[in-house]
């Protein structure tokens, strides 16, 4: 796999060699991971820049080093390229260095706002049951086979991520479902990979801070379509579209390949009918090409019902059976954080979800009310250093969907609590409310004002077992602190201490 400096010096227009022509043997851009032979990557973040650690990049055996700095001088004895745009240069040199992994395996990739997690867990679990070795790479998690692996962004970026593709290649894994980001393929980070499947889930209000507009929104999403669309080493191309969204029309008309779409309410190749949610689960009929699936499964909610659909849509592009995707749907238990039921033997439901737009809350609060003969309780905040104009929206929407709402703390991160809940009461209006910033005291209360038949929602951080302060990071998980407040109520107390 090695390579020489020139070659891949050579992928760039203008780029600039400094220093002698050197073997490289791997791509960092984490010094901590630099061994001998390896390219080091310097990147520039908002907090880190990766000249400060050339030193013991060097001191680790680094060869040469890669910038987009046009003056910079490299140490001695140690080579360098120099580029015009850093995204843009890793972007052909790193997947052109690992020999395109992708190419070796079915990869299907998933985007949309909501329901790009539950959606790939479906999938991981159909390829499985089918009898495929299978990757995952996601908000929660990456997975290799049945070896897990922490994922500090829903898609790494470019260096890590041919780094998973190259792993996965070497262990034969045979089909990749991953969560696709805005972020990641506005900045290329999967640029390289070569997708079989795109699933298109939804497209609702987020990121406004990082995409400005809507439509520069739409426009990162559609990237993922056009890649499909390409040419490739690999055929049978398919995207599976959404067609009850009204981006999907927009996404359907740039693709020029194989088109599945689903829907509930509207016309499409897949369809959800006769559709009955309960607490525990649901049942509904999918009728499509191959007939109809008449599915009993443990998730529950319509937005469900749509990444079951996905689901069913990219199984069926990827020619496994229906009977194998109907056996692993039905076999299917939950996704961590997302609608997951705390079980505990009170006489109310309490649950966990991450919902954490307008759209995610909506729909998690319509869901509730579905199944719930007494009082929504929610339990909601928005992330501080994110787009603060959804913040009074989602206020209004759990004001309007619940009956009681406690607005608290996310991870506030660099902002003022205080700051993010004012913005969030604009929203709430005139609702009577309970304002705690303490994440773990608002919980407690809501597991205080519960009673029999009633649903208690602690929404917008789901799997995450950590909070990110001002101060720093903790630990913080919804689920473990819902499990303290139920001990507490059933122990005859409602201290949060």
């Amino acid at each position: 796999m090695a390579k020489n400096l020139s070659e891949l010096a050579l992928l760039v227009p203008n780029a600039k060699i400094l220093g002698t022509d050197v073997e490289i043997s791997g791509i960092e851009h984490d010094s901590r991971k630099i061994t001998t032979g390896n390219l080091f990557v310097c990147m520039e973040g908002a907090h880190v820049d990766g000249h400060n650690f050339i030193k013991g990049a060097v001191e680790r055996g680094a060869t040469a080093i890669l910038t987009a700095r046009q003056n910079f001088t490299p140490p001695e004895n140690i080579s360098a390229v120099v580029v015009p745009d850093m995204l843009k240069a890793l972007a052909v040199i790193v997947p052109y260095f690992y020999d395109y992994p992708s190419r070796a395996m079915r990869v299907v990739g998933v985007t949309g706002t909501n329901g790009k997690t539950t959606t790939t867990y479906l999938l991981r679990e159909i390829f499985t049951s089918a009898g495929l070795k299978v990757g995952l790479i996601g908000t929660i998690q990456i997975l290799i086979g049945d070896e897990s692996f922490p994922n500090p962004n829903t898609t790494p970026n470019v260096i890590d991520l041919q780094h998973i593709f190259a792993d996965m290649r070497a262990k034969n894994i045979q089909v990749v479902v991953m969560e696709v980001s805005s972020h990641a393929l506005a900045e290329n980070r999967v640029s390289g990979i070569e997708f079989d499947t795109a699933i298109f889930t939804n497209l609702t209000q987020d990121h406004l801070d990082f995409h400005g507009t809507m439509e520069n929104y739409l426009q990162a999403k559609m990237k993922l379509f056009e890649s499909v669309s390409r040419l490739g080493h690999k055929s049978n191309k398919t995207v599976v579209v959404n067609v009850d969204d009204a981006a999907g029309t927009e996404i359907l008309r740039i693709c020029a390949c194989d088109k599945i779409t689903y829907a509930v309410e509207n016309s499409a190749d897949i369809r959800a009918a006769d559709v009955s949610v309960r607490a525990d689960g649901m049942k509904f009929k999918v009728r499509a090409d191959f007939g109809v699936m008449n599915l009993t499964l443990h998730l529950t909610g319509m937005f469900n019902v749509y990444n079951v659909l996905a689901a069913v849509g990219a199984a069926t592009a990827e020619k496994i059976s229906p009977e194998v995707i109907k056996r692993a749907l039905e076999n299917f238990r939950s996704v961590p954080g997302r609608f997951e039921r705390i079980f505990a033997d009170v006489p109310f439901e309490v649950i966990v979800d991450y919902a954490h737009t307008p759209d995610g809350v909506k729909n998690v609060l319509q869901t509730a009310r579905q199944i719930t003969t007494g009082k929504i309780i929610t339990v909601f905040g928005c992330g501080g250093d994110r787009d603060n104009r959804k913040r009074p929206i989602m206020g209004h929407i759990a004001a309007e969907l619940s009956d009681v709402v406690i607005a608290t703390s996310d991870n506030p991160r660099t902002e003022n609590p205080e700051k993010i809940l004012d913005e969030i009461e604009v929203g709430i209006g005139d609702k009577v409310h309970e304002r705690i910033s303490d994440r773990r005291a608002a919980i407690f209360r809501a597991i205080e004002l519960a009673q029999s038949g009633d649903v208690v929602l602690i929404l917008g951080k789901g799997h995450e077992n950590y909070q990110i302060l001002n101060t720093g990071t903790i630990h913080f998980d919804d689920r473990e602190v819902a499990r303290e407040a139920i001990d507490a109520l059933k122990n005859g107390g409602s201290s949060n201490a």
